[in-house]
């Protein structure tokens, strides 16, 4: 043991300590389209989004009593009828590590923009902290910086529909599903040049079969680097799901990291540097035809 200043270290150590984010791990981690069913507490930091009850939308705990999720889910900033559930397995029956809370402040990107969905991000302050437990428990953040190349293995999770154009009710169960990151040069290519800025990111297997869809908007893209989980990409828009050569578009979490912590100004967020260890291949990518 190391003594500096004997007890007085020890003390300031412990109060230092309890003040560190607690973010990015997955005790229990050892269908979108194309997905299957999560096992529980693989995602503990996922959340239904509910209005009036009924899940509507996807979103990440990021603190004890913050949600990240996008912004195209809510048509205004009343947070009246809106409610989270966390540590939620399944939309129905028996969840006996849920916990609720009612959403008392819905703050929206001030440059969201509905037509592009460039800025599709939003911040949903709970009603009151909420207790970490091994089902519930915040996602580290991308800082400012991080570089995901492309390839970079990714996972999307939510109770979105296992395949487009399916009506409602949404998959009961939890679904995760393994895509890579598909760089912005090719993205942007693939879905329309223009149309995915700097502030977005892309995902999906080209040949099609695996993406999110419709009831997964504002759930989390997240990637490991060592033993954490962080978190590149909020589910926002795609042209269809799990089409070939169209993949998902994503707001990228490494834009805002300012942005957050404007709004979130005790216990923040824990934002982690990524470094993706694939070779950056989308730099020398070149449009066909352009």
């Amino acid at each position: 043991m190391l003594i500096v200043g004997g007890r007085c270290f020890l003390l300031c150590l412990l109060s230092c300590l309890q003040f560190q984010p607690i973010c990015g791990t997955a005790p229990l981690n050892g269908r979108i389209v194309g997905g299957e069913d999560a096992p529980p507490g693989y995602w503990p930091w996922q959340v239904s989004v509910q209005l009036r009850g009924n899940h509507f939308c996807g979103g990440s705990l990021i603190n004890k009593e913050w949600v990240m999720s996008a912004a195209h889910c809510f048509s205004g900033s009343s947070p009246s009828g809106w409610t989270v559930s966390l540590g939620l397995q399944s939309l129905q029956g028996e969840n006996p590590n849920k916990v609720s809370r009612n959403v008392v402040k819905i703050i929206l990107h001030p440059n969201y923009d509905s037509g592009t969905n460039n800025n599709d991000i939003a911040l949903l302050r709970l009603s009151s902290p909420v207790r970490f437990t091994d089902y519930i428990r915040p996602v580290c953040l991308a800082a400012s910086g991080s570089v995901f190349n492309n390839g970079t293995d990714s996972w999307v999770t939510g109770w979105g529909a296992v395949k487009e154009g399916v009506a409602l009710p949404f998959p009961q169960t939890l679904q995760e599903v393994e895509v890579p990151i598909v760089g912005n040069r090719q993205c942007n290519c693939l879905n329309g040049v223009g149309r995915v800025t700097d502030n977005m990111i892309c995902a999906g297997v080209l040949a099609g079969g695996k993406d999110s869809c419709q009831g997964d908007s504002g759930g989390p893209m997240v990637s490991k680097q060592g033993s954490v989980w962080v978190q590149s990409g909020i589910v926002s828009f795609g042209f269809g799901c799990a089409r070939p050569n169209l993949p998902g578009v994503y707001s990228r979490v490494s834009r805002y990291q300012s942005w957050i912590k404007s709004h979130i100004r005790s216990n923040r967020p824990g934002f982690v540097q990524f470094i993706s260890s694939e070779l950056d291949s989308d730099s020398s990518y070149t449009c066909p035809g352009l």
